[in-house]
Parts: structure tokens; C-alpha cells; sequence
């Protein structure tokens, strides 16, 4: 799970479709713990002033950690930099991720592609993810929608990525426990 943060989905700050978001990310967690799977939650440290600064309100992971499961705090896009992600994978025998969570574009795009360049395999479920609208450049008319922005961010990934429509068409099984 990616950076499923209180300020990303609720209040102010949130992704346009969280209301959508979070139930299908909930279903998505609680169908990978009943299975047995690994569960990793990573968690930006934002700047100062920003929905994810750490210790705030809004930093907190709106869907907690349970027992066992990593929260791995990270404060680039990319959840493989300069984090023991990479390590936790190893040491659980994975080798295929389904991934979800904020934004589609940035740090969810980002640890699929690392995901990908070493050699995982990756699940994205198109209804699991989501980011902000786009807006118009400077000088522009035209901004772009979130739900366009998040398609555009899977489109990015390339073949590599395996896009499901539904998260309900995840699979998932037993991680190996070290």
C-alpha cells in the first residue's frame, strides 16, 4: 500500500475519487491478510505545512498496520529508495506485488517501475489507485482529470505492468515468514 495517508483520502487534501478509493483499497487489505500475504505500508514524510508532514493528523496511515506488518517510512516517490523494502521482499520470498494507493503518477508509478526493473511482477488494479487533477500549464487552457491522470500513469509503465480492472481480480497467497 501506498502512502494511503489520512490527508490523501479524507478532508481537504484529498484525492478527487477517495470516497471510491478507500472502500476498494479496504476490501483489497483485508483479502490480502486473510490469505496470508504480506501486507507492506509505505508512509511519505512530507515537508513541513504539507497533508504529510510526519506526526501530524494527516501523516497517520488511514488504513492502520496491523501486528507484523511493515510500515516503511519514505520521503521520495520511489518506496524501494533508500528504504529496506527491497530487503523485506527478499527475506518473504515475493516476487510478485499488487500495488495500490496514492499517487498514480508519482509514487505509485515510481515503486511499480523499480518494482518492475527488478524483476518483479506487478498487479496494478486500475480501481485501487488515484491521484489529483492536473492542472492547466502555465499558459494553458486545460487541466487534466485525475481519473485521466491515473490511466496515463498505468499507460506509462509499459507492458511490464499487468492491469487489472477490478482489485476484486487480485489473487493473492501466503508470503514465506523469515
Amino acid at each position: 500500500m501506498v502512502d494511503m495517508q489520512t490527508g490523501f483520502v479524507s478532508g481537504d487534501h484529498a484525492v478527487p475519487s477517495a470516497e471510491k478509493l478507500v472502500p476498494v483499497v479496504r476490501r483489497l487489505l483485508e483479502r490480502a491478510r486473510a490469505a496470508g500475504s504480506l501486507v507492506v505500508h509505505l508512509q511519505n514524510d512530507g515537508a513541513p505545512g504539507t497533508p504529510d508532514e510526519p506526526g501530524t493528523g494527516t501523516w497517520r496511515l488511514h488504513l492502520p498496520a496491523e501486528a507484523g506488518e511493515p510500515v516503511i517510512s519514505k520521503s521520495v516517490d520511489d518506496g524501494f529508495d533508500r528504504t529496506e523494502l527491497g530487503a523485506i521482499l527478499v527475506a518473504h520470498g515475493i516476487r510478485r506485488l499488487a500495488i495500490c494507493g496514492v499517487q498514480s503518477e508519482m509514487c505509485v508509478g515510481a515503486t511499480a517501475r523499480t518494482a518492475l526493473d527488478r524483476g518483479y511482477g506487478v498487479v496494478l488494479p486500475h480501481d485501487a489507485h488515484a491521484t489529483y487533477d492536473v492542472p492547466a500549464p502555465p499558459g494553458g487552457t486545460e487541466g487534466v482529470p485525475a481519473a485521466q491522470a491515473a490511466r496515463v500513469a498505468e499507460w506509462a509503465l509499459g507492458d511490464g505492468v499487468e492491469v487489472v480492472a477490478t482489485s476484486a481480480e487480485v489473487t493473492f497467497a501466503p508470503g514465506i515468514r523469515p
